[in-house]
């Protein structure tokens, strides 16, 4: 073998190994799998300059240290988001950077809309009361009519214009804010833009989609939270970081949200004694969004092969930029 990649990827090494390894393999590169959470594990695990390829998820922080291994020239997010690798130093070192855009963008609207339809019709609230015995319709109430509502959207990418084609039968109205998107681009799609105040104002429901860089992080703050009615259902299926989890804690405890359906948190797991894992009012999953068995599959197929074609000095099909690191 010609190179050599390290994969430190929860979502593939367990299952996808053998399948990233034969694609590699391909390109002429060997493959280890590891688990590092850590930027001192990671870099224990890139050694004195041997590896050529790394491969990553979201939890694997690849940075400037990182990103000096004298020997690496490719690093491959194993995902959409890159907000865990230090762009800017990829490129002081010549590291290409690549990522999957595509492979999950069914998977998360979709989880997206079970999230919002499991928050308004209060499902969890229902299932805990049954199990515990009780048989009464009163106790997910008020609940408000999905018809005639207004759904927005922070962020009108790929996946929301997704989840916007799904719930056009629904009879709702559908709002977006969206700085990076025309406003012509957005009606395309049957959705109306407005700016962020009257987005929040406005809404009620409300499914976050924005990545999390600088200006995004803390964008669901005290102040947005307050501005929506008490009622609103909040999903977020993006980054935790977008939206401060203290205030929203407190206005879910205050009965000042409605419902908080999350697949993403800040911090990412929760500890076991997190109140969003208390709280009635409020769904969590453990960042599954992205899953299924044919995007898993796609995904390790698809990072690995453009990981490949850098290592044999081929253009890669989904290389990540600094002015560019979301398309």
């Amino acid at each position: 073998m010609d190179s050599h990649v390290v994969i430190s990827d929860s979502k593939s090494t367990t299952v996808d190994h053998d399948l990233q390894g034969e694609v590699l393999a391909e390109y002429g590169a060997s493959v280890a799998s590891v688990v590092t959470r850590t930027e001192e594990a990671l870099l224990e695990e890139l050694g004195d300059g041997d590896v050529d390829g790394l491969i990553v998820d979201a939890g694997v922080p690849v940075t400037e240290r990182v990103l000096e291994t004298p020997s690496l020239r490719v690093v491959g997010r194993a995902g959409i988001g890159v907000d865990n690798v230090d762009l800017e130093a990829a490129a002081d070192n010549d590291v290409t950077v690549v990522h999957h855009p595509t492979y999950s963008l069914d998977e998360v609207a979709t989880h997206a809309l079970s999230l919002l339809l499991s928050g308004l019709r209060r499902v969890p609230q229902y299932d805990r009361s049954t199990r515990a015995g009780d048989w009464d319709w009163t106790e997910g109430a008020p609940i408000p009519r999905l018809q005639g509502s207004t759904l927005g959207f922070v962020g009108f990418g790929k996946i929301p214009r997704r989840l916007a084609t799904m719930v056009q039968g629904f009879g709702c109205e559908l709002v977006a804010v969206d700085p990076f998107v025309p406003d012509d681009e957005i009606r395309s799609q049957n959705v109306d833009p407005v700016e962020f105040e009257e987005l929040l104002s406005t809404v009620d429901f409300l499914s976050v989609h924005v990545p999390l860089t600088e200006e995004t992080t803390g964008l669901i703050d005290e102040d947005a939270l307050r501005a929506m009615d008490e009622d609103v259902v909040l999903v977020n299926t993006a980054r935790g970081s977008v939206i401060e989890t203290d205030a929203l804690v407190a206005a879910l405890e205050a009965e000042e949200l409605g419902f908080a359906a999350l697949d993403v948190t800040d911090p990412e797991p929760l500890p076991s004694d997190h109140p969003l894992l208390e709280l009635e009012n409020a769904l969590v999953t453990p960042h599954t969004a992205w899953y299924s068995e044919a995007s898993r599959r796609q995904l390790s197929r698809g990072i690995a092969a453009d990981v490949g074609r850098v290592l044999v000095g081929d253009e890669p099909h989904n290389e990540v930029t600094v002015e560019s690191p979301w398309v």
